[in-house]
């Protein structure tokens, strides 16, 4: 049986690339690793890509989710700002950046939404206004990579910064935004709508069940194979590709006969080109080091002991990079989100689950693929629980800074 993509999103959702795209521009931790300059070049071009390229998906999210509409008419920057879209402050003019640095700008006029998509500073949104009979309107629109996977730094406004490729957006709605769209029916909108921040589907619209997972990072992925929650596939194009085709609506090709799903939309490829210098740009992206004074060191040191011990965390959090996924993957029995309903490794290919990579980890709460963890301290009250480790209150609370510190 083939499949077709009808409503999904970008969630460029490595999902549980699992970690869960630091911006060479943004700061913040992150950025292109050192390297020859032919590699340094096809990870600007892979930056570019992951930034702004849309595969062609405007045909999906405008000619048929005409999601265009509902933003030029009631998407005002507040409004946007809430359901976690972000404005990449280094794309404003100046005199946008002045006026919203001291309170002049009118966040509560579509006209403005219009204005900083033109500029295209709305991170992960690529749109084309033109001005048809006197008046601006957003007439073609399209989502990229960074949608999902890149958030800013805050420091010109909350939601208005600088780049920060590779983060996990947990404030983004992707449901609500789906939602929006004029093409749905009520009973598809209360279903994305029902997913809530930082969560997405992306099988959703391949098996007709709702189970979000948690939108994860893309950084710390260097040297990481099975790179999605349930180790679907063995490197980053492969989940570049599913994403691209069978949620971004992107003009290519996609085929897991695992799954038994093959879709092609269009009748050419933009994706299959793209995806060496897209998978080179993202395992260049490195986990961000914790702020300063973000844990307790002492504490972290004792939870080092722990985790290498009691904890029992070492026998699947291995290596420089906290996981074993290269050399082998995980029965549903293993994960602290199961038994649940519908099992979201049952629906992918391996029907097993990943071990997440750790560094990085404070940047990404909530935890497990589901969120059911609301931080490092109930992800190791949960292990203690489940697996009887008979850890104390006090040894709880060291673990849980070994992991902020990581």
């Amino acid at each position: 049986m083939k499949h077709r993509a009808t409503a999904a999103l970008a969630a460029l959702s490595l999902l549980g690339m699992g970690t869960t795209l630091v911006s060479c521009g943004g700061g913040g931790g992150g950025g292109d690793a050192a390297g020859p300059p032919a590699d340094a070049a096809l990870r600007a071009q892979g930056r570019q890509i992951f930034r702004n390229d849309t595969f062609g998906d405007e045909i999906f999210w405008t000619d048929t989710l005409r999601i265009n509409e509902p933003i030029e008419q009631a998407v005002t920057p507040r409004v946007a700002l809430s359901v976690g879209l972000k404005v990449d402050s280094d794309a404003l003019p100046p005199a946008v950046a002045d006026a919203i640095r001291n309170g002049t700008a009118n966040l509560d006029s579509t006209a403005t939404t219009l204005a900083l998509i033109k500029a295209d500073a709305v991170v992960g949104v690529r749109g084309t206004v033109q001005t048809v009979a006197g008046v601006e309107r957003l007439t073609r629109v399209g989502v990229t990579c960074a949608l999902c996977h890149s958030t800013v730094d805050n420091s010109l406004a909350p939601g208005i910064g600088r780049r920060l490729d590779g983060w996990a957006n947990g404030d983004l709605n992707p449901g609500a935004i789906i939602a929006l769209s004029p093409a749905l029916d009520a009973a598809k909108k209360a279903v994305y709508n029902s997913w809530g921040k930082g969560r997405y589907d992306p099988r959703f619209n391949i098996d007709g069940l709702s189970k979000p997972a948690v939108i994860p990072p893309a950084f710390g992925l260097a040297g990481v194979h099975s790179i999605t929650f349930t180790g679907d596939g063995r490197d980053i194009a492969y989940w570049n590709r599913y994403v691209a085709v069978t949620q971004m609506g992107g003009q290519g090709t996609f085929t897991e006969p695992r799954l038994n799903i093959s879709i092609t939309n269009g009748t050419q490829d933009l994706v299959s080109s793209k995806l060496p210098a897209l998978q080179a740009y993202q395992l260049s992206l490195r986990a961000p080091e914790p702020p300063a004074g973000s844990f307790d060191a002492a504490a972290a040191a004792r939870g080092r002991d722990l985790f290498a011990g009691a904890g029992r965390c070492a026998t699947c959090h291995t290596g420089g990079n906290f996981t074993d996924a290269n050399v082998r993957l995980h029965p549903p029995a293993d994960s602290m989100a199961e038994p649940e309903v519908p099992s979201y490794a049952a629906r992918s290919a391996t029907k097993l689950y990943r071990t997440t990579p750790l560094r990085g980890n404070w940047q990404h709460a909530p935890y497990f693929h589901d969120g059911s963890a609301a931080d490092q301290e109930a992800v190791v009250a949960t292990y203690n629980a489940r697996m009887g480790l008979g850890l104390s209150a006090q040894d709880i609370l060291d673990l849980a800074q070994y992991l902020r510190s990581l």
